[in-house]
């Protein structure tokens, strides 16, 4: 019984450590004309993009959003909690941190293009995020009424995409 006991133990232990891993690791917040926004976020969730180039790409990732269209933050984190990259952003410029790579891009959308492989609508995002269906050109959005969840799809330019994201609280 003593053995079964501390096998049980430890088993218990490492299923709690790990959980423990799988927690989004802390980063510095924002400056506070970031976080001074009209939205009502924070988000977070999952993220899911799927890109029908040759050969076809997807990208899965945890995600963090922070800040507003014009002023912001975008943390996302494997599904075990490690931190994938950072893009943070203002009006004149964009900036990417990957590990210890630091990336400047002349905006939020040519930032999301080379990371993921499809520009991505960020200002718009947070419209849609906030249960508004605004139009978008090229793009078509179906928002979860109550679910916290957002389905767009690129239909132009080439090539397609389809962007999902689930939130882990829906706003009320």
């Amino acid at each position: 019984m003593g053995k079964a006991w501390l096998a049980g133990w430890l088993c218990a232990a490492s299923l709690l450590l790990a959980a423990g891993c799988a927690s989004p690791p802390s980063t510095p917040p924002l400056s506070a004309s970031a976080t001074d926004q009209t939205s009502s976020g924070p988000w977070s969730g999952r993220l899911s993009l799927q890109v029908d180039s040759e050969p076809p790409q997807g990208f899965h990732a945890g995600f963090e959003l922070l800040g507003n269209a014009q002023t912001g933050e975008l943390r996302l984190f494997s599904p075990l909690g490690s931190a994938l990259a950072s893009a943070q952003w203002d009006a004149g410029s964009a900036l990417l941190l990957r590990g210890d790579e630091r990336r400047s891009y002349p905006d939020i959308e040519s930032l999301t293009a080379a990371l993921t492989g499809a520009a991505l609508p960020v200002a718009t995002l947070f419209e849609w995020l906030q249960g508004r269906a605004v139009e978008l050109p090229g793009w078509s959005v179906e928002l979860g009424q109550t679910d916290g969840r957002v389905r767009a799809r690129r239909l132009e330019p080439a090539p397609t995409a389809t962007l999902r994201l689930i939130l882990d609280r829906p706003q009320p």
